[in-house]
């Protein structure tokens, strides 16, 4: 018998979706959307092809008790909706500030999902955070509209390495007050 942790990271319900912990049985949905070269050429840190192992420790990693990042399945069973549609996360940084980062599998764009989940964990602040951080490639404009709508306000233009790509690419780099 094997034993699954448990995670000390809530669930934050929404009317059509809840941002639950991640479940070892979740691998498969994340490695069926991951490795889709459109999620992955949008995200930092997915590699394209999408090599054996690494879904597998990314929810090790997250249900870690030790992490420095919370991640999310955007759960939509509660309507109808797939099990796994995409996944959100904060990174915890210095000075009670975290980074938030998000992808939707494509199954799933243009229903207002991205939106919906970073305006969740905007209300909710389950960090207790002052601020939070985003940052878009320039060339997903539909992903920096999403901050935005979630109270987001324009930093600045910088560049990240984008693993999928084997490029830095441009970025927008957002940022929202929180009340803690």
């Amino acid at each position: 018998m094997q034993m699954q942790q448990i995670v000390n990271q809530p669930v934050i319900e929404t009317e059509r979706f809840d941002l639950r912990p991640l479940r070892r049985s979740d691998q498969g949905l994340i490695e069926m959307y991951a490795g889709d070269a459109r999620v992955a050429k949008n995200t930092t840190t997915i590699p394209h092809p999408l090599p054996p192992g690494v879904v597998e420790a990314l929810i090790l990693r997250a249900v870690a008790e030790a992490r420095d990042e919370d991640v999310w399945a955007m759960d939509g069973t509660k309507s109808d909706g797939g099990e796994v549609m995409g996944l959100i996360s904060l990174t915890r940084l210095d000075r009670n500030q975290c980074e938030v980062g998000y992808w939707v599998a494509p199954a799933f764009w243009n229903t207002h999902l991205a939106s919906d989940a970073v305006a969740a964990l905007v209300q909710a602040n389950p960090l207790g955070n002052d601020a939070m951080f985003g940052t878009v490639f320039q060339d997903n404009p539909a992903s920096a509209r999403v901050l935005t709508n979630a109270g987001f306000v324009y930093l600045g233009d910088a560049e990240s390495y984008c693993v999928a790509r084997d490029a830095a690419v441009p970025t927008w780099t957002y940022s929202c007050k929180l009340v803690a």
